[in-house]
């Protein structure tokens, strides 16, 4: 089973909008069955699972001391993606989750503050040796800004090519427990987060592979 965590020292970047989308993107792929995991004491995740009227993804709760135990018993069920958000905040807590990823999504506004602020972030992951990447988050159509935040996070880690841009239907779609590949599978939201995900993906295989070459 994949394990993909989202993860941000800041708030309001994405996180649980990119991990309800993730799930279901992975569920359109084919690589489900996909669970859902919400360690933000918020419960954002969970309040927009139970809004929802679909049976998948699954949402397994669980702590943070059971999360070890809770993903071997999800993996021994069949699950083959799980997704797990996190709080806004650099916590031991946080470290814990990150600990058992296959790949980190770090969402990041493209603004000088959220840049300033996602060091934090990065140099958590790199201390627990994951592998990550970066998704850049409400951006603005045809900005300048935009494209310097890439490069910027570009010298840092990968960024992924998918830009997902400041638009009303993520948040509209998660009001009702749904996502944008739901309420407009066609649309150029749906797009992008199907790009997210086939980066996703070739990610968590680049290191899937480089895990193998190394115990060899």
């Amino acid at each position: 089973m994949n394990v993909i965590v989202l993860a941000s020292q800041k708030g309001g970047v994405g996180k649980t909008t990119l991990a309800a989308h993730l799930a279901i993107a992975a569920e359109a792929a084919k690589v489900g069955p996909a669970v859902l995991i919400d360690t933000d004491p918020q419960g954002s995740l969970s309040a927009w699972w139970n809004a929802r009227k679909a049976e998948a993804p699954v949402l397994a709760p669980t702590t943070i001391a059971e999360l070890p135990e809770k993903l071997r018993a999800l993996a021994d069920a069949g699950y083959r993606t799980a997704i797990i958000d996190t709080p806004p905040a650099i916590t031991d807590a946080i470290s814990a989750v990150v600990a058992h990823a296959d790949l980190v999504v770090i969402p990041t506004r493209p603004s000088p503050h959220d840049l300033r602020a996602v060091g934090s972030t990065v140099e958590l992951v790199q201390d627990a040796g994951k592998p990550f990447v970066f998704a850049v988050t409400q951006a603005k159509p045809n900005t300048r800004l935009t494209v310097q935040a890439v490069a910027a996070l570009s010298e840092h880690g990968p960024v992924a090519p998918a830009i997902m841009h400041d638009r009303v239907d993520y948040a509209g779609s998660m009001i009702d427990g749904q996502t944008v590949q739901e309420t407009d599978g066609k649309g150029k939201s749906a797009g992008e987060m199907a790009e997210l995900w086939d980066f996703v993906q070739r990610r968590i295989a680049k290191s899937t592979k480089t895990r193998k070459v190394a115990r060899r």
